[in-house]
């Protein structure tokens, strides 16, 4: 069996190696949950380039090729199709625990690949979780200039454009952890008008949307039972509610004492607001990064109503009882909800720390508190998450932020060494806010969650 190397007291554990392997020596039904971010294939050598076996593909006139089967921003772990596989996620599902949860990230336009093969090898898919972020970066083709370019036209440029300064985290952040993207340097684009009649016609056509949401699936393994049973066999099964409430405020507290209410068949049962209470909302599957370009998308929204009189009258429209389902509001009463503000706040809000990154120049870096959260709402107290895919480690680091142990497999050398730096840091913050501070300027936002589009 491959020996791991171990971290922070042990709780978090790197296996080195290909996950397949690695898989194949770990026991049955040994982990709680399964968190994790495998490639998203946004460029697949086995579609477009041949098998395994295949020769090396030739660079051509332009390169294309080559880079492209290279994998996507030329990676090679990006290539193939382990996420498409359902033998991946079914030595995935034999290690783990029976009613135990899988989270799994994904791109817009592979995730219904990764999700079938999911499915394939035999987990309930329960959701699709949506993490909005407004640090994408889009990548499309300049369709006019493109065609101008294939006949050989010049184009006139009447502005050219001026390098900025990229967005560098720490105190470069607004209150929302967004990075400020112009940090007092002007930004001219370059501006070129369009030279033959084609491309006249076809200006101001692309390629590719902005990414700016990222689907995230949420799945589990078949229980022995009823949840009961599991739960109190595997201690898994059930997802962690109020673990993963949204913070909210002025919430009215309802009475859990029975009472009755006249209806036209009779006396039911039902509760009164007696009071405020700060319990948080009931986690959905929307989670966002509190962006200011993501808060925008959501419109201002009223709590549902204020407090009642007593006098309204019922939903279909009579006054007095209760009449075919509409139930008559109770003096002093409160509504669900009072508050008011932006609808963003019903969802759960991942804010980008300066320490996300730690000077890893990995393509995918995901925010730990976003990930603490994932690990949170699946895995149950003091339980073990496994990361086949564990890139820079954020999944082990959330996990022993949580008080929970996690197994993290790797493959490629350069974020092994990742992995070993953030566990080092975990308990140094000076130390840690140092190389957050020094390391992390790479000349590009340092919290892109993922370059979701290609240039053609």
């Amino acid at each position: 069996m491959t020996t791991p190397t171990t971290f922070l007291d042990g709780r978090v554990m790197l296996y080195g190696g290909d996950c397949l392997d690695v898989l194949a020596t770990l026991p049955d039904n040994s982990v709680d949950s399964v968190v994790c971010d495998p490639p998203y294939h946004l460029t697949s050598i086995v579609k477009w380039f041949g098998g395994d076996n295949a020769a090396a593909c030739k660079v051509g006139k332009t390169g294309a090729y080559a880079r492209a089967s290279a994998g996507f921003m030329g990676k090679q772990w990006d290539g193939g199709d382990i996420a498409f596989r359902a033998e991946t996620w079914a030595a995935v599902f034999r290690v783990l625990k029976p009613g135990g949860h899988l989270v799994a990230f994904s791109g817009t336009r592979t995730y219904h690949r990764m999700t079938c093969a999911i499915e394939d090898a035999g987990f309930d898919v329960r959701d699709m979780i949506c993490w909005h972020y407004g640090s994408g970066f889009p990548k499309s083709h300049n369709v006019s200039k493109g065609i101008d370019k294939a006949a050989g036209a010049e184009r006139e440029k009447i502005a050219t454009g001026a390098a900025v300064k990229r967005m560098i985290p720490g105190s470069e952040q607004n209150d929302n952890g967004s990075w400020i993207k112009d940090n007092g340097r002007i930004y001219q684009p370059g501006i070129e008008l369009p030279s033959t009649e084609a491309a006249k016609q076809w200006d101001g056509y692309g390629t590719a949307l902005k990414p700016a949401t990222e689907p995230i699936c949420l799945a589990r393994k078949p229980l022995i039972g009823t949840i009961v049973e599991n739960v109190l066999t595997h201690g898994t099964g059930a997802l962690n509610i109020d673990g993963c409430r949204i913070e909210a405020s002025g919430r009215p507290e309802r009475d859990a004492r029975a009472h009755t209410v006249p209806s036209m068949f009779g006396a039911m049962g039902g509760s009164k607001a007696i009071g405020q209470t700060n319990l948080g909302r009931w986690p959905a599957n929307l989670i966002h990064d509190g962006s200011d370009e993501v808060l925008a998308g959501f419109p201002d929204a009223p709590g549902q109503g204020g407090a009642v009189t007593g006098n309204e009258p019922t939903a279909n429209g009579f006054s007095g009882a209760v009449a075919f389902g509409g139930m008559k509001a109770r003096a002093g009463g409160y509504a669900p909800r009072l508050d008011s503000g932006s609808a963003a706040r019903f969802f759960y809000t991942s804010k980008a720390d300066s320490d996300d990154r730690l000077g890893s120049k990995h393509l995918t870096v995901k925010l730990i508190d976003l990930m603490q959260w994932l690990v949170r709402l699946v895995t149950p107290k003091g339980g073990t998450v496994l990361d086949p895919f564990a890139g820079t480690g954020t999944t082990g680091e959330a996990a022993w932020r949580e008080g929970m142990s996690a197994i993290l497999i790797e493959r490629e050398p350069e974020y092994q060494a990742d992995i070993a730096r953030r566990m080092e840091l975990a308990t140094q913050p000076t130390k840690r806010a140092a190389v957050a501070a020094t390391k992390n300027k790479l000349g590009r936002p340092e919290d892109l969650p993922l370059f979701s589009g290609e240039s053609q």
